[in-house]
């Protein structure tokens, strides 16, 4: 990374006009990537480059081999798929998306911080690299006979699609029960997606998330294998959880009044059923059944992700509770957070 910097720092000086041309180059082929085929007029309003722009820079990315025209839209070959992955690197330290990173792993304890460039909530294909890149470092970690935990939610869907790994061994478990949302957003159904991609085994977790302790103790006693379920995911090789909004899942867990209220006067960040507050101090838990908080000590290795610049606290209260190994946010999220860190220092200097 050294080198890289060393090499852009010299770019900077004798030709500084190529960081812009070269940052549009390569985002005009990663948006094609992930909607091909694509017309250019199309690709020119989702990028809102001029047709211009456009005009030469898919001219350059043809000649040299990195994308195929044809009428039904331009396409990424095989080459250009590599070149993206290859420029990933470069063009997060060409942008200063790479000391941010150091920056904030710093700032939050937190052992790797991954940003993918752009807002995931304004643009779909950078919530599609949010769940590529989750999932790319997921399967980095994997190895034979582990057991993989996953949360449910839009995020966790995505990375879930976008594994891609031919492992039978690998067995994956969902983090809770059912939420009574919308059915491919549950946690059973990214489980059962993930476990398809891997080519591996999957259990489910067949009953309600809200349930008090003595409803579920009396199912565990009725039928062993929830039993043998929860205990998978309390020692899961890793976990890989969304991150939410604690004013948005207060309102899609239909929460009691009051208990929603309480909630959203201290709360900004859910994860795994919980609700936490700035400092990261658990203020509500609702789900009694899966992955509780104090599970997080029985996992080997945990990966949050989250995009957007309105879930910054949320993201911040979630990591100082204890998620402290890879967070995988957006470069909109992670400006947000930089800025909340900075306004905290400085009040801190009053």
């Amino acid at each position: 990374m050294k080198e890289i910097e060393k090499i852009i720092r010299l770019q900077k000086r004798i030709a500084p006009e190529l960081v812009n041309l070269i940052e549009e180059r390569y985002s005009i082929l990663k948006h094609i990537r992930y909607n091909q085929p694509i017309g250019r007029r199309a690709l020119a309003n989702q990028l809102e480059f001029s047709e211009c722009s456009i005009r030469n820079g898919v001219k350059v990315l043809r000649d040299s081999g990195l994308i195929h025209l044809s009428g039904l839209g331009m396409t990424v070959t095989e080459e250009g798929q590599d070149m993206v992955s290859d420029l990933t690197a470069y063009v997060d330290a060409l942008s200063g998306l790479a000391k941010l990173e150091v920056y904030l792993a710093d700032e939050l304890g937190v052992n790797e911080v991954k940003i993918v460039p752009g807002d995931s909530q304004a643009d779909r294909c950078v919530f599609l690299e949010l769940g590529r890149v989750a999932a790319r470092i997921l399967v980095d970690i994997l190895s034979n006979n582990m057991v993989v935990a996953v949360s449910g939610g839009s995020t966790m869907a995505i990375v879930a699609e976008s594994v891609d790994l031919c492992m039978p061994s690998i067995l994956v478990v969902p983090t809770r029960g059912g939420l009574g949302e919308q059915v491919e957003r549950q946690a059973n159904s990214v489980a059962a997606v993930m476990a398809g991609k891997l080519g591996g085994q999957y259990r489910l977790l067949h009953i309600p998330e809200i349930l008090n302790d003595d409803a579920f103790e009396a199912i565990k006693a009725t039928d062993s294998t929830v039993n043998e379920i929860e205990q998978l995911i309390k020692n899961a090789d890793v976990l890989v959880h969304g991150i939410g909004r604690a004013d948005i899942m207060v309102s899609r867990r239909n929460h009691m009044p009051k208990v929603a209220e309480n909630i959203c006067k201290l709360g900004v960040g859910e994860t795994l059923g919980h609700y936490f507050d700035l400092d990261g101090n658990c203020i509500y838990t609702y789900c009694n059944t899966g992955f509780r908080l104090n599970d997080l000590v029985g996992v080997g290795r945990k990966i949050a992700v989250a995009g957007g610049a309105d879930k910054a606290e949320a993201i911040i209260s979630v990591t100082r509770a204890g998620s402290k190994d890879v967070l995988v946010i957006d470069e909109a999220a992670a400006s947000s957070i930089q800025s909340i860190i900075k306004s905290e220092k400085s009040q801190k200097t009053f």
